[in-house]
């Protein structure tokens, strides 16, 4: 029962931990997110099992943490709410070629991040072309061009 507990501990910890990291930072993964993410990884690994480095206590935080995933998809597919608190909404991040600077500054985005995927997707090179840009909810960024 521990290592369920520790299971659900664990995941809860890192659903808010990223949340608050932000969309933006898990769109798109370079060497440094990597080596991150491994070091958190290694961590979590240690919480999750303790001492405990038995096959059997693997599986049983395993299939935890796939029960704890399946039933929050589950919970979110019913619930609106649900799904918004736990992978928040589209927002729009420029608008008629203007940054609307309050809202990328929360989401941590320069202008800089959002020309590289208005070239990239769209080929566009000045923010006159944009008629919005929309900071999706995996992280990405959406252009519309004018």
């Amino acid at each position: 029962m521990d290592s369920v507990l520790r299971a659900l501990a664990m995941y809860l910890a890192l659903m808010v931990l990223f949340k608050i990291a932000g969309r933006r930072s898990l769109a798109e993964v370079t060497t440094f997110d990597f080596v991150f993410l491994m070091m958190i990884s290694e961590a979590t690994q240690q919480a999750l099992l303790g001492d405990d480095f038995s096959v059997t206590n693997s599986m049983v935080v395993i299939a935890t943490l796939i029960t704890l995933d399946v039933g929050l998809s589950l919970l979110k597919q019913r619930s609106g709410v649900v799904s918004r608190l736990i992978d928040g909404e589209p927002t729009i991040i420029v608008e008629d070629g203007k940054i609307l600077r309050l809202r990328a500054q929360r989401a941590r985005l320069a202008e800089a991040d959002i020309m590289e995927a208005a070239r990239s997707s769209q080929g566009i090179e000045t923010l006159d072309e944009i008629k919005f840009a929309i900071l999706e909810r995996n992280g990405k960024i959406s252009v519309i061009p004018r």
